[in-house]
This record gives C-alpha cells, structure tokens and sequence, in this order.
C-alpha cells in the first residue's frame, strides 16, 4: 500500500496523472464503455445497410459527440458522417492516437455521452433494430357456434 501511495505521489510530482480503465480506453477510443450509446467497429462500417441506419437516426445523436477513427481506410461512409455532423451541429472528433486500432473489431465510430448512460446495448444493429415485414393477418372466421346454437340447433 505505501508503495502505491509513493508511485502516485511520483507520477503527482511529475505531471502524469493515471488513467481510469486504461483497457477500456483503448477499446472506445479513449472514452468509456459506460457513456456509449451506439458503437460499429471496423467491418460495420462496411456494411452499407449499417450504415445507412446510422446516418438516418443521425439526428438522435444532437447532445452527444461522435468519435471517428482517423487511422481506417474509408469507402466514404466516415466522409459522410463529419458532412452530416457539420450539418446538423453535431460535435465529432477525429481519434488518430494509439486507441484508434484497425482490427476488424476494433471501433470505427463511437456515438458517446459527458457521462455515464449505461445502455445494455450498444451495437448499431442492437440499438435500433431492423423493423419486422407488416404483414396482414386475415381475421379469424367467427363462429356462431355458442351456448345458444347449440341449445336450438342442437349437435350436427
């Protein structure tokens, strides 16, 4: 215990403050898990139908801020992201450091709060889910069938 209290007293004399969840960090490009309300990782980005359901709820992400992973190659969808956030006033920022990693599960884009939210599910596809085919459904044939037919009309 003394010796934790002389390393934090060092790091203190030297300007170095220790990170929370330094491992957590680098996953959610130096934010936390717990302030993510929506996260797609590197082959998301890909998936044209992932991310045209991002750009729709665009306007569902105005109080928050979206980091953006500076060291993916990009067909144009993070393009399209800053244009959007430009837009609509959304902040977003660039994150070209040492937690920006390029594996395909590793984050490319990260929509998160000041503070802590806590949402169960943050992967695109969890947060807003596809929407289920309408489908008509015939009503069922009524039957006239009750106590008094068969009282009446007795058993056939």
């Amino acid at each position: 215990m003394t010796e934790d209290l002389n390393k934090r007293v060092e790091q203190a004399a030297q300007g170095i403050t220790p990170q929370t969840k330094p491992d957590e960090r680098r996953r959610f490009l130096g934010s936390l898990r717990e302030r993510v309300l929506v996260r797609l990782d590197n082959t998301e980005v890909k998936d044209l139908k992932l991310t045209a359901l991002f750009l729709k709820h665009i306007d569902d992400f105005k109080g928050y801020t979206i980091l953006i992973n500076g060291n993916i190659e990009d067909d144009g969808f993070l393009g399209d992201v800053e244009a959007e956030c430009s837009k609509k006033d959304i902040p977003f920022t660039l994150v070209n450091n040492e937690t920006a990693q390029t594996g395909p599960k590793d984050t490319a884009v990260l929509v998160v709060a000041k503070t802590a939210i806590n949402r169960p599910r943050i992967k695109i596809n969890q947060v807003y889910p596809p929407e289920m085919p309408k489908t008509e459904l015939n009503a069922p044939a009524k039957k006239h069938e009750g106590f008094w037919h068969h009282l009446f009309h007795g058993d056939k």
